[in-house]
């Protein structure tokens, strides 16, 4: 792990595997980061702009029904769902693990997280590495974000 702005980077999926792997209570969040988030520590509903009880973040704990497949895959499927955010979002959008409790559900369903704890950025470079892995697989999947085709 490189360390950049006083939290550790995640360089790859064998990283962020191996810190699933020896804590399951993490979370990924994408956003500008923990110093903006940490000052207000609510999302908003894009729909609504209502505010909700923590930040949206997608839990990285690896479900029992996995079994002994490769975490590295687990978490490529978590960050590839959400790699278009930085696009829609703009380019300063960037995940980053946490840890937290959750203080309820979101419109997506998605934890809502409070008493957060920053651990570690995540790379670019495992982005790509997600995105590798989600292209060799050999089912059909996209990212969570599909263009309306009406």
């Amino acid at each position: 792990m490189g360390v950049r702005k006083d939290l550790p980077v995640l360089g790859s999926l064998g990283e962020l595997g191996a810190l699933v792997q020896r804590h399951s209570d993490l979370y990924v969040r994408w956003s500008r980061g923990p110093k903006t988030d940490l000052s207000r520590v609510s999302s908003k509903d894009d729909l609504t702009g209502v505010r909700m009880p923590g930040l949206s973040a997608n839990p990285l704990g690896v479900e029992p029904w996995w079994e002994d497949r490769p975490v590295e895959l687990w978490v490529a499927r978590r960050l590839y769902d959400y790699c278009h955010l930085p696009r829609e979002k703009g380019r300063d959008i960037r995940p980053w693990v946490l840890r937290g409790r959750e203080e309820g559900r979101g419109p997506d369903n998605e934890p809502l997280v409070a008493e957060v704890e920053p651990v570690a950025w995540v790379d670019e470079r495992v982005i790509e590495e997600a995105r590798s892995e989600v292209h060799r697989q050999a089912g059909r999947w996209g990212p969570l974000r599909r263009n309306d085709e009406r």
